[in-house]
């Protein structure tokens, strides 16, 4: 065996020193761990404030709205109630009971009536093609970029002319009407989602237009009728310029009383408050509760169409 054998084989069988880890090394990535967490601390805070400043407004109008008249003075706008009134609440009520219930049946019929045409909508476009199908979709679109005043004068005589005028009746026809155009947008990307091969064993089967909708994509649209009925729920009761040109005021809904019941030479601003308050409690507790399936469904219909 030559010498430079023997050599090679004393270097294989020693042992490998290992070389150490430097403490340069643990410093940085403790340094790096350190800068990480205070850009972190500091994104958090800076988010924080921001919350505290978007929230304020909401401070002022739940304080206010619980104390009485005595204690509604500009020096003590920040302070809490002591004792805490509901004075505000029942002269809210008193005044806006009648046209809080003109809301419920306003918002409930147009936003249920809205969701089912635009479902319809959406299963003929996505799954019953034919001729012209993309431009009657874009046509429909385009409804959602008419600006309400635009239409304001011609609706009013449609509404005179055909004896709707002043009446919840004519109310929910305008808002479902209005409502359509994103009701079909998604549906539409909704049921773009569902095989088409699902439906076309079902036509095998023998089901028709109709059996196939409620039979099949009925079942399957109850993330897209959430998202859609609390969106024209909240746009149907949050409606204003509608509400106060087409009906009387015998068939106000709520926003349109809130903003007549401040007087002419004082506020009770307990009582404003209080009222904006109980105005904006139904959709305050829609999303509350349901908050969490709207943005389910609606990530639902945006990625898979």
């Amino acid at each position: 065996m030559s010498s430079s054998a023997v050599i090679t084989d004393v270097e294989e069988l020693a042992p490998r020193r290992v070389i150490p880890v430097g403490k340069s090394s643990g410093r940085g990535a403790h340094s790096r761990g350190m800068r990480a967490r205070a850009l972190r601390f500091t994104l958090y805070g800076i988010l924080f404030l921001f919350a505290l400043w978007y929230l304020t407004p909401i401070y002022i109008l739940l304080v206010t709205s619980f104390k009485p008249s005595s204690q509604v003075t500009l020096d003590r706008m920040w302070t809490l109630p002591w004792p805490p009134s509901l004075d505000g609440f029942t002269a809210a009520w008193t005044a806006l009971g009648p046209n809080f219930m003109n809301s419920l049946k306003l918002a409930i019929p147009a936003a249920i009536l809205s969701s089912m045409l635009g479902s319809l909508n959406g299963y003929v476009l996505a799954k019953w093609k034919f001729p012209g199908a993309d431009t009657l979709f874009t046509l429909i679109l385009f409804g959602m970029f008419i600006p309400y005043q635009a239409i304001l004068i011609p609706l009013t005589q449609v509404m005179t002319n055909v004896g709707l005028n002043g009446s919840i009746q004519g109310l929910i026809l305008v808002h479902v009407i209005y409502g359509i155009p994103i009701t079909t947008l998604i549906f539409r990307n909704y049921y773009a989602a569902i095989p088409t091969e699902l439906l076309e064993a079902a036509k095998v089967d023998g089901a028709g237009f109709f059996r196939i909708y409620r039979s099949i994509l009925l079942p399957l649209s109850a993330s897209g009728f959430v998202v859609v009925l609390i969106w024209q729920f909240n746009s149907v009761w949050n409606d204003f310029l509608f509400a106060a040109t087409l009906t009387t005021p015998n068939n106000w809904p709520v926003t349109v009383a809130l903003n007549n019941l401040a007087g002419s030479f004082s506020v009770d601003w307990n009582v404003q408050m209080a009222g904006a308050l109980l105005a904006a409690l139904p959709t305050l507790l829609i999303f509350i509760i349901l908050g969490r399936f709207f943005v389910r469904g609606l990530l639902a219909g945006s990625l898979k169409g």
